[in-house]
């Protein structure tokens, strides 16, 4: 019998790892490598992670590809730039999905559908109840809690707690940024 694996993390991209595009060019997508900035504290926050055992996926909507603002040979170069430099800071992401479609192709690996948790899922069996899914919208919140996910809404993107009389779904959890959510998840499990 499959064991549920313990130790993992879902993580959205764009505002939890990067800096939120729409700040960087019209399109509000990082189109190209150039355009990829990194958030403070990223890095060591999944060195941390990785570190600390975990299996780390990454799953982001990019609709600029079907929106035609970039290739996926764009965002394959995005990602393999983005994991040298993890890399290079010792830090580990195991797998990265994206959802390629806008939300008028019904697509159910488009966040708040859950495919892209069931593309990581494939091979593997996850407990859910002990699983986070960090993300920078209420979206990755609504997509976090349909797979049954633990959520944490990071403020460090597109999200600010101005707008939550306006939340649709509340978080389990709110945090500053991705290495606070990663600090809070590793102290609670007595990891730092």
């Amino acid at each position: 019998m499959e064991r549920k694996q313990h130790k993992v993390i879902f993580l959205d991209r764009d505002g939890v790892i990067n800096k939120d595009p729409a700040s960087i060019n019209k399109y509000s997508y990082v189109t190209k490598w150039e355009e990829f900035r990194f958030l403070p504290g990223a890095k060591r926050a999944i060195k941390k992670l990785a570190d600390a055992g975990y299996a780390i996926y990454v799953i982001s909507n990019q609709a600029g590809i079907a929106k035609g603002y970039f290739t996926l040979k764009a965002l394959k170069s995005i990602t393999e730039n983005m994991l040298r430099e993890i890399e290079k800071s010792r830090g580990k992401i195991t797998r990265v999905f994206y959802c390629p479609h806008r939300d008028e192709d019904n697509c159910g690996c488009r966040k708040p559908n859950v495919g892209l948790f069931e593309k990581a899922l494939k091979g593997g069996d996850i407990d859910f109840k002990r699983t986070f899914f960090i993300g920078d919208k209420i979206m990755d919140v609504q997509a976090g809690r349909a797979i049954g996910c633990r959520t944490i809404l990071v403020l460090c993107g597109k999200e600010s707690l101005r707008n939550k009389k306006n939340w649709k779904l509340k978080p389990d959890h709110v945090k500053r940024d991705l290495l606070d959510a990663v600090d809070w998840i590793l102290k609670k499990r007595g990891k730092v």
